[in-house]
């Protein structure tokens, strides 16, 4: 390695603190300085593998019946009828505390808890015995008014230190049976719910309310929900919700875009350590492999995987085939595999959405640079396919 590329390199280790460990940028420095490039990359893979597989673990509670099992499925994108959902129905169907993994992130896991105030729960015992220890946070679900139960719970939990938040759930049962009223208004029968559901808390210190519909996300508070547990998490927990959040409006997008561009530096560090080994040929190996797993990480996190596309389908009615129609990237409803990501690359100088990709050659070493070029590039076709099928599922 010639002393200007690892120059290079330490810098780009030092532009780091913004995503990075301290600890583990003052590794990545000591390896640099001293040459040792399989240890710097071998860190910073540790750390990414790390990041990725942070657990959160997220408490959905309340009385029997209130809709606690298909929140948990709408939250993680699953249908009720589909392999893995939480089974719902109208007798009691949540007998002992069920976790239930998201099914792309094994690390995210929703937990759905007994109701509370069952003789097998009793409310003074509830959080003892459903285990609260593991628990991140907690969302407290009624389909009425809350009650005496649900504030008790609250407290308790306020005294553990930990988070809650009160969901009024199947608000899409209580619009349409206000509709039939000949003076109908659904901004003043949402202003009538909430201030009942805040009466109903009394004892709370300025209870948080959501009114959400499992089945209509995108209806009234779903998305302030998820935007406001994704800001309160601690900095490192953020992340893993974030990809776990469905794409329900654009702004969430945008989010999980900004979010998957802060770590190109990684990758791109990675792929120069690769650059470094004197052998024939193993950068590019390195580099593809590296892309690979990057690239099909921004497929999952965008929801433009196969089976995640499948789902959406389900729950909107909107054809499978259609929503593949307004895709653009050929790396999205695919399987990514090295084959693919070099062809794609090699193509560049064909395909107008590469221009800033134009003159690489792919038989050559890929550079810090132009890996964090290829991501950019990438992240930014997929990004754009994730709103195209946000608004072709709406039919926007």
């Amino acid at each position: 390695m010639t002393k200007l590329a690892a120059e290079e390199e330490l810098c780009d280790a030092e532009r780091f603190s913004d995503v990075i460990d301290f600890d583990v940028q003052e590794d990545v420095k000591y390896y640099l300085q001293h040459k040792d490039t399989a240890a710097a990359a071998a860190k910073i893979q540790q750390h990414l593998e790390k990041q990725d597989n942070i657990p959160l673990n997220i408490a959905i509670t309340g009385e029997s019946g209130s809709g606690k099992s298909t929140f948990v499925n709408a939250f993680r994108g699953v249908s009720d009828d589909e392999e893995g959902a939480a089974p719902t129905g109208v007798k009691q169907t949540t007998p002992e505390v069920t976790a239930y993994p998201h099914p792309n992130y094994s690390n995210v896991t929703l937990w759905d808890l007994p109701g509370i105030g069952t003789t097998k729960f009793p409310a003074d015992k509830y959080l003892k015995l459903v285990g609260f220890e593991k628990f991140d946070f907690f969302i407290i679900i009624s389909d009425t008014r809350f009650t005496e139960n649900d504030v008790k719970l609250a407290k308790e939990i306020q005294k553990m230190k930990k988070k809650f938040y009160f969901v009024h759930s199947k608000i899409d049962n209580d619009i349409n049976a206000e509709r039939r009223k000949r003076d109908f208004s659904a901004e003043r029968t949402l202003k009538v719910i909430r201030d009942d559901c805040v009466h109903s808390l009394q004892g709370i210190k300025s209870p948080r309310v959501f009114l959400v519909s499992s089945f209509k996300q995108r209806w009234c508070d779903f998305s302030l929900l998820q935007e406001t547990l994704e800001r309160e998490l601690p900095m490192k927990k953020r992340d893993a919700l974030l990809c776990a959040m469905l794409n329900i409006n654009p702004e969430i997008i945008n989010k999980k875009k900004q979010a998957l561009k802060s770590k190109i530096k990684y990758w791109a560090t990675l792929s120069a350590a690769g650059a470094a080994v004197p052998l024939p040929g193993l950068s590019i190996a390195v580099d593809a492999a590296l892309l690979v797993g990057a690239v099909t990480h921004y497929v999952f996190v965008f929801g433009l995987d196969i089976l995640s596309l499948k789902r959406l389908s389900n729950r909107t009615g909107v054809p499978y085939a259609d929503l593949c129609a307004v895709i653009i990237s050929p790396l999205a409803a695919v399987e990514i595999t090295t084959e693919l990501l070099l062809r794609v690359i090699a193509q560049a100088e064909e395909a107008s959405r590469f221009t800033p990709l134009t003159g690489i050659p792919v038989a050559m070493s890929l550079s810090s640079t132009t890996t964090s070029k290829v991501l950019n590039v990438i992240l930014n076709q997929l990004a754009d396919d994730a709103h195209r099928v946000f608004e072709k599922a709406l039919e926007l």
